[in-house]
């Protein structure tokens, strides 16, 4: 619990490798995960090379935590293995849709959670790069992920080279509800979002990217419609080249 309610994105990461024994007991925890139907339908794939991380650099916008870090775990769904298996036991498989991606999708991301976990729990700093669905057909590329695999989340792992301060999160107020669905009046909105607001660091980033709200900054500049919408192109591209887009029954 400690190390759940203490964590850190880490960005600075030293050259201490990580030993094999260790890393393999962090993705067996990975296994370990919930998985629908128990049929673990994701894939991991670990870059440790110098030159497949190069390649891989760019398709994380170049964040040197890439290269920094020891480890690059690229957590996928796949159902690439299940259906070779239900083909081999002549069994007919129907997993070519977008149900089924989003199966898989659920699948890989449980899994890398618990992977960071365990990680945290034996010292080790981890953070989540957003970016693999945003160049999701270039990893496919690097890693040659063939049909029925598609890159989900990429984490990198390794020994912490920076002590960031926790990040604030919103409280279990904001985010729970009992029952049913309460939805939000404007007078929650305001109270919820009170202290992130008021934060030195949203001052801040204000004053650095001449906006009135922090909302502006998520909308005009880390997350626009712009983007998210060549992104989603990219994406569903990928969705249906890898497999996963039929919608006839």
């Amino acid at each position: 619990m400690k190390a759940i309610l203490s964590h850190r994105s880490i960005r600075k990461y030293k050259s201490t490798p990580i030993e094999e024994s260790l890393l393999n007991e962090i993705l067996h925890a990975g296994v370990r995960a919930s998985t629908t139907g128990n049929m673990q339908v994701y894939s991991i794939v670990v870059t440790t090379e110098h030159d497949i991380k190069k390649q891989l650099l760019p398709c994380h916008f170049n964040q040197p935590m890439v290269m920094q870090a020891p480890v690059v775990l690229t957590f996928c769904a796949d159902f690439n293995r299940f259906n070779k298996w239900c083909l081999q036991r002549n069994a007919k498989p129907g997993y070519d849709n977008f149900l089924s991606f989003f199966t898989a999708a659920i699948d890989a991301l449980l899994v890398a959670q618990n992977v960071c976990i365990a990680a945290e729990n034996n010292g080790l700093g981890i953070c989540y790069l957003g970016t693999t669905t945003y160049t999701a057909d270039k990893i496919i590329d690097v890693l040659k992920l063939p049909k029925g695999v598609v890159p989900v989340t990429t984490v990198v792992v390794g020994y912490p080279d920076e002590a960031p301060e926790l990040t604030d999160r919103l409280s279990l107020a904001a985010v729970l509800h009992r029952e049913i669905y309460q939805d939000y009046s404007v007078g929650d909105i305001d109270q919820i979002y009170a202290a992130k607001e008021a934060m030195p660091l949203t001052k801040k980033l204000l004053e650095e990217n001449g906006k009135e709200t922090l909302a502006q900054i998520f909308t005009d500049n880390r997350y626009n419609r712009t983007d998210n919408v060549a992104f989603t192109k990219v994406l569903l591209k990928v969705l249906s080249n890898q497999g996963f887009m039929n919608n006839e029954m």
